[in-house]
């Protein structure tokens, strides 16, 4: 779940998003398919990451449920970005609310979003010591 989670981040905001402003005919046109592609991202994050959330609550003595309970603060720190990213600047964005300010605090969320979802990934592939 966190290699979907990390990588749908990836490739949506690094590869997808600025395919979509070189390819197509409008920056508005662009921008309207990349808030949807966000919108589904956003909820990508929320699902998986309750996901993540459930299975750290195992009582099984497994490495792998140690290092899930190692990762919970990237989880949940993702998780609330994202939703913040979704709840409270996209609204802002599509309204074209000081556009600038607005593009710019999404952008860092969501790299910071990718971040937790890295660091989540990599503790859980981590090889036990």
């Amino acid at each position: 779940m966190a290699a979907l989670w990390w990588g749908s981040l990836t490739t949506v905001g690094f590869y997808v998003v600025p395919m979509l402003f070189a390819n197509l005919p409008t920056s508005a046109m662009a921008g309207q398919m990349a808030a949807k592609l966000f919108a589904v991202q956003t909820w990508i994050a929320v699902v998986g990451g309750l996901l993540l959330l459930l299975s750290s609550r195992s009582e099984a003595e497994h490495p792998q449920v140690a290092r899930l309970q190692e990762a919970l603060v990237w989880i949940v720190a993702g998780m609330l970005l994202a939703l913040l990213s979704e709840l409270a600047v996209a609204p802002r964005i599509i309204a074209r609310d000081n556009l600038r300010l607005w593009h710019s605090v999404g952008t860092g969320l969501y790299v910071f979003q990718w971040i937790c979802a890295g660091l989540t990934f990599r503790k859980l592939v981590a090889k036990a010591n």
